[in-house]
């Protein structure tokens, strides 16, 4: 309505200068004098602003016709398009203006408008490769996604816009949940542009989900030669990748081409711990325990994890418990402050009934850090200590509400995974997952259930004993029993644990 206003404002103002401009030129005395052929011509001062006027009309005709012939004369010549060309000037001006447009209420969320004025550029301009990208985009915006998909179906008609067709399909079909069509575009794209990181990155993703590990290293690989990715982080996610292909093939049957891909794992990323713990198992399986041992020692001195303890534990299941203890400090000595040394060596020690050894061990890591795994490793030196029940159950009570120790936790959405995986389980991200105490633990992680051997005797049976033999192995010894009542805290304050073979 105000703009309304203001521009008849401005109509009767242009309208009122050019009155009164006239008036003046009417009342101004004197003139113009020309002579043409002996003949002389007197024009007012108003004539001569009209003969001026009708001049620079006339000269303007005058360049046109000229550039008319000009054209006639090319297209005499065999330019078949110069007088389309000439005609059709004024509608390319208006069909970029309605571009120009279009592409400005694009930018500010106007869907409607921006298809609106693509419409109207496509009127003028006859050119879909400007305006189907505008149509497709604004058609996704305002959620008409049949039409969206049309537009970039006329897209792929042209091999200059071929790949923002398939881009843009490639995108729709994730977004419905299609991710096999989805990868299969996304490898396309790729093809028509090898070095668009955006591309890479997404088919890695799809390719991960999809467990298509072969095609992953392949795609791995690419980003490394278009230089979108640094050597240290390819050789990371390359080794998570041929990890990921080794751990699901890996098994007591085994071929020596999987085992090899698992210790292939390892040598590209030596820190990486699931890496190291199935190359480990991989040397164990050819009977080779001294490789096992060097590379289980290699990764523990850069990130002491129980999986490595476990694994180191399978290089020799039939020794006995003090034999353990002896053939650990080769490991354990490492890192003889870690959290998790202390922790190992007190379950060797609890498995040994060496008591205080366990105590001295622990030190003071369950009041300094505590979580489940230590709290509940005391409650089991108390017991065999032979403390009264009343302090055991209380090291058990409090097991209950401490955190649950480092666990795979994902960097990018913060969940929690029970074991290590190459993909997140949440947010689909690759290569995310850490080992670390989340911020809200939420789960117990299976590898430390699996890690503690628990040797407590029955709460409400003072005189029953821990049954264990020396000659059994470490890994016969585990808690689930007093995990699982530990996750039935409702129902039980505190459960009855006990652990026998």
């Amino acid at each position: 309505m105000l703009w309304s206003l203001f521009k008849y404002l401005v109509f009767f103002a242009l309208a009122a200068a050019l009155a009164y401009g006239g008036v003046v030129l009417l009342e101004t005395s004197g003139g113009v004098q020309i002579t043409v052929a002996g003949t002389e011509y007197t024009l007012s001062a108003l004539q001569s602003v009209i003969a001026l006027s009708v001049l620079l009309v006339a000269l303007w005709i005058v360049l046109k016709l000229c550039s008319l012939l000009v054209a006639t004369l090319k297209f005499i010549n065999g330019d078949e398009t110069a007088l389309s060309r000439f005609f059709d000037k004024g509608r390319e001006r208006k069909g970029y203006k309605a571009l120009a447009d279009g592409l400005m209420a694009l930018a500010s969320g106007e869907g409607q408008q921006a298809m609106a004025k693509a419409a109207r550029a496509e009127k003028y301009l006859q050119n879909p490769q400007l305006t189907d990208l505008i149509t497709a985009q604004a058609a996704e915006m305002t959620g008409n996604t049949k039409k969206a998909a049309e537009a970039y179906k006329r897209l792929l008609s042209d091999q200059a816009t071929r790949f923002v067709g398939v881009r843009g399909i490639m995108k729709q079909k994730m977004s419905e949940g299609d991710a096999e069509t989805a990868r299969a575009l996304a490898e396309k794209a790729l093809a028509l542009r090898p070095k668009h990181e955006e591309v890479q990155d997404t088919l890695l993703t799809l390719q991960a989900q999809a467990q298509d590990w072969a095609g992953a290293r392949k795609t791995l690989s690419t980003k490394l030669k278009t230089g979108t990715l640094t050597r240290d982080v390819f050789k990371r996610r390359d080794a998570v990748l041929a990890l990921s292909s080794s751990k699901a093939l890996l098994n007591e049957e085994a071929t020596p081409e999987q085992q090899e891909q698992a210790i292939e794992s390892n040598r590209l990323s030596p820190d990486l711990v699931p890496a190291a713990a199935l190359a480990a198992r991989a040397y164990i399986a050819k009977g080779k325990k001294r490789p096992a041992a060097r590379i289980l020692k290699k990764t523990w001195e850069t990130q002491p994890h129980p999986d490595l303890a476990h694994v180191f534990a399978e290089i020799e299941p039939d020794e006995s418990a003090e034999a353990r203890i002896k053939r650990f400090d080769q490991l354990t000595r490492l890192k003889p402050n870690h959290d998790e040394t202390r922790l190992v060596m007190t379950e060797l020690h609890i498995v040994a009934e060496d008591f205080p050894g366990a105590r001295r061990a622990l030190g003071d890591l369950a009041e300094r850090a505590p979580d489940a795994r230590s709290v509940t490793l005391m409650a089991a030196i108390e017991r065999g200590e032979g403390a009264d029940d009343s302090v055991v159950r209380g090291w058990l009570a409090k097991a209950l509400s401490v955190p649950r120790g480092p666990q795979w936790v994902c960097e990018n959405c913060n969940h929690i995974h029970a074991e290590w995986a190459p993909v997140c389980e949440n947010c689909a991200s690759f290569d995310t997952l850490s080992w670390k105490t989340p911020e809200m633990p939420e789960i117990t992680s299976l590898t430390g259930a699996h890690m503690l051997p628990l040797v407590v005797g029955a709460l409400e049976d003072k005189s029953t004993e821990v049954a264990m033999s020396e000659d059994e192995p470490i890994e016969t010894i585990t808690i689930e029993d007093s995990v699982e009542s530990a996750s039935e805290k409702e129902d039980a304050p505190v459960e009855e644990v006990s652990a026998t073979k």
